[in-house]
């Protein structure tokens, strides 16, 4: 297993991979793990602790009231609009699906890149 490889859970990108799984989705290293792009803007991603999803701040409130669904926390600083998913909500197919809705929903919001 490369360095790489060890930054991120495969399974994990795997449940992402299957949940975007249309053209304009892209792959890129970020965050010292993999993150999934919709039309070069962030959606989700997988790190060492887990997964995280970008529901964007109008949607954050929502998303953090779901089981299994904290704040985004990788450098010690909040990232807003972010959140972070724990082992049960990334296994949980439908939890998981609604947030990466609502994270599509929000960037189809944001200018074209």
């Amino acid at each position: 297993m490369t360095g790489d490889e060890m930054a991120h859970d495969t399974g994990l990108a795997e449940l992402f991979r299957s949940d975007l799984a249309e053209p304009d989705v892209t792959e890129k290293r970020m965050f010292g793990g993999l993150c999934f792009l919709w039309r070069g803007h962030m959606v989700c991603g997988v790190h060492k602790g887990g997964g995280m999803i970008r529901v964007g701040a109008p949607n954050e409130t929502a998303a953090l009231a779901l089981p299994g669904v904290r704040a985004m926390d990788l450098t010690g600083r909040k990232m807003t609009g972010f959140v972070d998913l724990d082992d049960g909500a990334m296994a949980d197919d439908g939890l998981r699906g609604r947030l990466v809705a609502m994270a599509l929903a929000f960037v189809a919001t944001l200018p074209p890149k």
